[in-house]
């Protein structure tokens, strides 16, 4: 290319390269038209682009020109331009990985170890994962590299077994030649099928971090050595390890062992990744491209990648929106179900917000993209999801320390064993001591005691997207279970947040059409909330709204202005007292509309009282079955609102809440949180505005409406799509069912190495004549640590009710 680089090496993903959510080339409007007379393989190196030789937007570098889409990518460039242009050496990602370079790479044990290529954790050996999987299937590299080796080796390792059985007994080779035999088929499979295991078991004697790598390098490098020094010098060895005429090697264990652990490895992997099902259901949402206007009217179809901040884009009926914006021109009713939950398409229009990746339904919109790459919700959940996942539960670090204890602790039972068995045991001893020693380091799992707690958290977190619950960290999930006390704001979480029309109520001499007619004229005018619903109403009913002249809007108090040529008020008690409105015809009826927790307006012609309208906050349908949901698990619920304390009475009332705080500050909110916290109990908040952040991060728990502020959002731990409070049961279900299945996970895990180790070492010997095969070890090996994962994913079938449909 023209520009010596792929132009796919610099676009904005969603995972993490060099620029996500920098694509947004801040300042400049729609695309320029530099990229209309684009030379074909000419890329801007910032963004992707495709442009012309002859964009003004230039700069050399050495000896080179490059060209850009716009004067905002041209200083990005100038500014770093090694940040741009991929070194030749630069780790890339395997060909058909979908992965930028840039991609940052972490262990799924260890989330603290970070790197910006592929390798292994040098305190655990497992290979590094991405952050954020890509959308599609099959990327690992991982997996298809350990499947060739166990695939290629496998016949080698069955025939290097068959011989060491059947070999001597049916006399095909004579027997020195056999063990030179053995060693021919099994260096193979020991040498490079499990050169990635002696890689890490090398990595964690260097980090001084033993694991199960070490244990395994350890046992089949010393069956191994120990066989090709007793195959090439058997005269080296004492009478004592002699058997079957021949110095007893064991190459058919270390190859058998080098298999089963590439089989548990393949088979941890593909179960592994099934726990990321979900970020990647959430990452297929999003379109592939959009439909871009150009400076000059004209459109292209360009990958969503090259999106900026400040495109036009045309949206067309049947189409996914691509990116978060604004609408500009046209009307549609889109579909979001796929983000909030709401079955019901919203209807856009101009000005209106679009969130990517929800679906326009039958009209045309164009709309000027605001948030682009990373910057989007839809990226900024799939990196709460994978954030979450990557996190480790407070139970997990117990687990940590006693593996690196564990391991130690192995390695000197093996020694133990060689020893107890060279010196004490029958003859063959020696020959015993170091089978028995080899079981020992390779039946101990320290894997399954590390992948205990992250696996189940990756499913939990995995489920709980599904179910529109977010999960910031692993400890949320950890603590939800014991919280005994809920705090609850009012508006947008019991109440949908948004006015709604109730009624309307006309003084003597007026009708209730003209009321609404005369209110909702007035209102044109107005950007209130209230307003807005008001007016809605009378459209909905067909009321003729007439033109409003000289409109006047007082802060708080209400609207005036003239219509048909009346002069009409419409607001508070102190706009009537200052036009000097007797309101008293009303009086009962207004008290009584606010009792039921709605907002009264009055309205005024001509100085005289004509009606009042009544517009509520209408609680949200499912707010009383979440309550009784959460009323079954034994927990408290508490209002705190800013509302005024007779409206969040109403709504106490009619939600069966006792305990109610009214006019509320954001400090008042935070103060009742920490008093209830001194009081002994464990506090989950729920809210969604920004007057609720403080108390959100106080709360053991703090629960946001995925519906509510960013602000509100990035304060909790635990987000609800949705903003149904029916998700706080089954989020505390999952917790309940999630904690279960990790304490199941770290028990088995225990309870499989209390049983393996003494067993492999020999000490049922005495007793029943046992002693354990190193590749039986091998097998219960790999088993135990697929056993772990294939109990976590039952995490994605358990019955948790509520939104589950269960």
């Amino acid at each position: 290319m023209k520009s010596g680089h792929p132009p796919d090496r610099h676009h904005d993903h969603a995972g993490g390269s060099r620029q996500s959510g920098s694509h947004a080339c801040h300042g400049h409007g729609p695309s320029p038209p530099a990229a209309t007379d684009a030379v074909p393989g000419l890329t801007d190196p910032v963004c992707g682009m495709a442009v012309s030789d002859r964009s003004e937007h230039r700069h050399r570098h050495d000896g080179r020109s490059y060209y850009f889409c716009s004067a905002h990518c041209q200083a990005r460039f100038a500014a770093d331009p090694q940040g741009y242009l991929a070194p030749a050496d630069a780790p890339s990602s395997a060909p058909g990985d979908g992965l930028a370079p840039g991609t940052i790479y972490t262990c799924p044990m260890h989330p603290e170890v970070r790197q910006d290529r592929p390798g292994d954790c040098p305190k655990c050996g497992m290979a590094l994962e991405p952050e954020l999987p890509v959308a599609e299937e099959g990327g690992d590299a991982e997996l298809r590299d350990l499947s060739r080796r166990f695939w290629y080796t496998l016949p080698l390792t069955v025939a290097v077994t068959v011989l060491a059985m059947f070999g001597h007994r049916a006399g095909w080779p004579e027997i020195p030649r056999q063990s030179w035999l053995e060693m021919a088929l099994a260096t193979p499979v020991v040498l490079w099928a499990g050169w990635p295991f002696f890689r890490r078991c090398w990595q964690s004697v260097r980090h001084r971090s033993p694991n199960m790598w070490t244990l395994i390098g350890l046992g089949t490098g010393a069956a191994f050595v120990y066989s090709v020094a007793a195959a090439a010098a058997p005269w080296l060895f004492p009478p004592s390890f002699m058997s079957m005429g021949r110095v007893a090697v064991y190459f058919e264990a270390a190859a058998v062992i080098i298999s089963l652990t590439l089989l548990g490895q393949v088979l941890e992997l593909r179960a592994r990744s099934q726990t990321s099902a979900a970020i990647r259901a959430l990452l297929g949402l999003a379109p592939k491209t959009a439909r871009r206007i150009r400076g000059d009217g004209s459109e292209e179809d360009v990958p969503l990648t090259h999106v900026h901040v400040g495109d036009l884009l045309r949206v067309r009926p049947g189409e996914k929106v691509p990116v978060d914006g604004v609408v500009t021109e046209g009307s549609s009713a889109v579909d979001e179900s796929m983000l909030t939950g709401e079955p019901i398409p919203v209807g856009k229009r101009a000005g209106d917000r679009l969130i990517g990746a929800t679906l326009n339904t039958n009209g045309a919109l164009i709309m000027r993209s605001e948030r682009v790459g990373a910057a989007t919700m839809l990226a900024q959940i799939v990196q709460m999801v994978a954030q979450a996942q990557r996190s480790r539960a407070p139970m997990q670090r117990l687990a940590d320390v006693v593996a690196g204890y564990f391991v130690l602790a192995v390695v000197g039972i093996a020694v133990l064993a060689f020893f107890g068995w060279g010196l004490f045991g029958p003859a063959p001893s020696w020959v015993h001591g170091l089978v028995n020693a080899v079981a020992v380091l390779i039946i101990a799992c320290p894997c399954a005691l590390g992948l205990a707690t992250p696996m189940s958290i990756m499913v939990a977190t995995g489920r709980g997207a599904a179910l529109g619950v977010l999960f910031k960290d692993a400890a949320a999930i950890e603590h939800l279970r014991r919280v005994d006390t809920l705090i609850v704001d009012k508006t947008g979480t019991l109440t949908a947040g948004r006015p709604v029309f109730e009624r309307v109520i006309a003084a003597g001499g007026h009708d209730e059409n003209e009321v609404l007619r005369l209110a909702a004229s007035v209102d044109q005018g107005s950007e209130h909330p209230l307003a807005a619903a008001i007016v809605a109403a009378a459209r909905e009913r067909g009321v003729p709204l007439q033109k409003v002249e000289g409109f006047e809007s007082g802060t708080g108090i209400g609207v005036r202005g003239t219509v048909g040529g009346h002069a009409v008020a419409l607001g508070s008690l102190t706009l009537m007292g200052q036009l000097g409105v007797d309101v008293s015809a009303l009086a009962a009826a207004a008290e009584s509309a606010r009792a039921s927790g709605a907002s009264v307006m009055y309205l005024a012609r001509d100085r005289r009282l004509a009606g009042l309208v009544a517009v509520s906050d209408p609680i949200k349908q499912s707010t009383p079955e979440a309550l009784e949901l959460l009323r079954r698990t034994g927990m408290r619920v508490v209002m705190a609102t800013g509302d005024g304390l007779a409206t969040a009475r109403a709504v106490g009332r009619a939600l069966q809440i006792e305990e109610i705080h009214g006019e509320v500050k954001p400090a008042d909110k935070l103060a009742l949180v920490e008093r209830l916290q001194r009081d002994g109990r464990v506090v989950a908040m729920a809210g969604d505005g920004i007057n609720d952040a403080p108390a959100l991060a106080k709360a053991d728990v703090g629960i946001a409406m995925g519906t509510g502020t960013d602000v509100a959002m990035h304060s909790a731990q635990v987000t609800l799509v949705k903003g149904d409070l029916r998700a706080i049961a089954v989020a505390r279900a999952l917790s309940v069912a999630t904690v279960a299945n990790m304490r199941q996970n770290l028990a088995f895990a225990f309870l499989y190495n209390a049983l393996g180790i003494p067993i492999a070492a020999g000490v049922l010997y005495p007793l029943t004549g046992w002693l354990l095969s190193p590749m039986i070890a091998a097998l219960a090996m790999s088993l135990s640590s697929v056993s772990v994962v294939g109990n976590a994913l039952r995490l994605r079938a358990v019955r948790l009710g509520g939104l589950t449909g269960d």
